[in-house]
């Protein structure tokens, strides 16, 4: 090192939360597997680089097991998903390895199609639209809590089979899992605890409800099909069952909030290419709309770390040796900004077709959600343009605040204001 090498930047202050890529880019250039203790006195490695990143997200000696983890007294229960421990949530698909990650991904694959999410489309239509209507006449909203954060709750609500009814409570609990994400975790265990319970009840409801037919039935919910697959081949349990469903609503929920929240507000500052796909929008094209979701993933995506991973045996990893027992955390948003593998990274092209970006993962954890998540992102932004078409920032980017969690990025507030029109009555 020279004298005048530039130190380490420093991570996960306010300022890096706002925009962390300076120091992704760092480095990336001088430290690409760096060791860094993070803000609950974990030391973890962070990997940068693309190539790397992708090697580490598929290596089989990289377990998702926090078992592996090699953790100091005080570290016990930093890691992982807030108040999961205590919610007994360690069996899920999140982190679990092979052979129980692949008999519990091949169940719920078979309950989650493309096919199913393609059938679910117009709800998820209708869904923005009511939302829209709720604010459309006012003239402003908070686009996170006014449709980022409610539109996913309620669409994994119907998908999952949650009855409307009970659909608020969910807004709630989830509530109360984003806001805490960062500070006190009673609230957010407390939460977990309340749907865990919720969904366990639900489950055995619906399977005594079932009909007992090997074939799912036309329009049948994803908790029917999850009870149905298990019923007729490799067995769920109810705690399984109640695990799975929990985490789909909650891998499925933050991510596309911030999806749609992180994904408009590029828009917002990059007029130029918000022009272009509302031109292309209003040519009735589709082109654009989907290259530029996957290049939003990219250019901001929703989840700036992957979950957590433990080394089971000793590693090396972009040059540096990773002794077993240690985290490791791939940094999707720095890899997605690789210049070794983006042409012109820090540019927002919504047509970029180029586009191997890290956003859902990669290996066998790859999200098993993404087909829902596209269709959500795809039809909240398309619709939101197209319904507000004068849609603008009520303030000073400098001003809005990001979420200070570890793995998700995403703002706690999107304020905008259009020309107020009338809700169009849902039909």
């Amino acid at each position: 090192m020279h004298h005048d090498e530039p130190r380490a930047p420093e991570l996960f202050t306010w300022e890096f939360a706002t925009d962390p890529y300076p120091a992704y880019a760092w480095l990336r250039e001088h430290a690409p597997v760096h060791k860094t203790r993070l803000p609950s006195g974990v030391e973890a490695w962070l990997v940068t680089r693309h190539a790397d990143a992708k090697q580490a997200l598929a290596d089989p000696r990289l377990s998702k097991n926090p078992a592996h983890h090699d953790e100091p007294a005080h570290a016990k229960g930093k890691t992982g998903i807030p108040g999961e421990r205590k919610a007994e949530l360690m069996t899920h698909l999140l982190n679990i390895d092979p052979p129980d990650h692949t008999r519990l991904r091949r169940l719920v694959s078979k309950a989650f199609t493309p096919r199913r999410v393609a059938e679910f489309a117009p709800r998820v239509q209708e869904l923005t639209n009511d939302l829209i209507d709720g604010f459309a006449r006012t003239g402003s909203a908070d686009l996170i809590h006014d449709f980022a954060f409610p539109l996913p709750i309620y669409a994994i609500c119907d998908l999952l089979g949650v009855p409307r009814e009970d659909q608020d409570d969910f807004r709630d609990w989830a509530g109360m899992m984003i806001r805490h994400g960062g500070g006190p975790r009673g609230g957010v265990a407390r939460s977990v605890k309340k749907m865990r319970g919720y969904l366990a009840e639900l489950i055995h409801r619906k399977r005594e409800a079932l009909p007992d037919s090997p074939e799912p039935l036309p329009g049948e919910d994803l908790i029917s099909g999850l009870i149905r697959a298990s019923d007729h081949g490799e067995h769920l349990t109810e705690n399984e069952a109640a695990a799975m469903a929990f985490i789909l609503l909650f891998a499925g929920f933050e991510t596309t909030v911030n999806l749609i929240g992180n994904g408009t507000y590029a828009l917002l500052t990059h007029p130029e290419q918000r022009t272009r796909l509302q031109k292309s929008l209003a040519a009735g094209e589709h082109d654009l709309l989907e290259t530029g979701v996957e290049e939003l993933l990219r250019y901001d995506g929703p989840v700036e770390l992957a979950t957590w991973r433990f080394a089971t045996r000793p590693v090396t990893l972009g040059g540096q040796d990773i002794a077993a027992g240690d985290p490791v955390l791939v940094v999707l948003a720095a890899a997605d900004r690789d210049p070794q593998r983006f042409a012109d990274p820090d540019v927002l092209d919504l047509g970029r077709r180029d586009n191997q970006h890290l956003g859902y993962g990669h290996g066998i954890h790859y999200c098993l959600g993404a087909p829902l998540a596209r269709l959500e992102g795809q039809t909240a932004l398309a619709t939101l343009l197209t319904r507000l078409p004068d849609l603008q920032l009520a303030a000073d980017p400098a001003d809005l605040r990001w979420r200070g969690g570890l793995i998700m990025r995403g703002l706690r507030t999107l304020p905008v204001e259009f020309t107020p029109r009338a809700g169009t009555p849902t039909p």
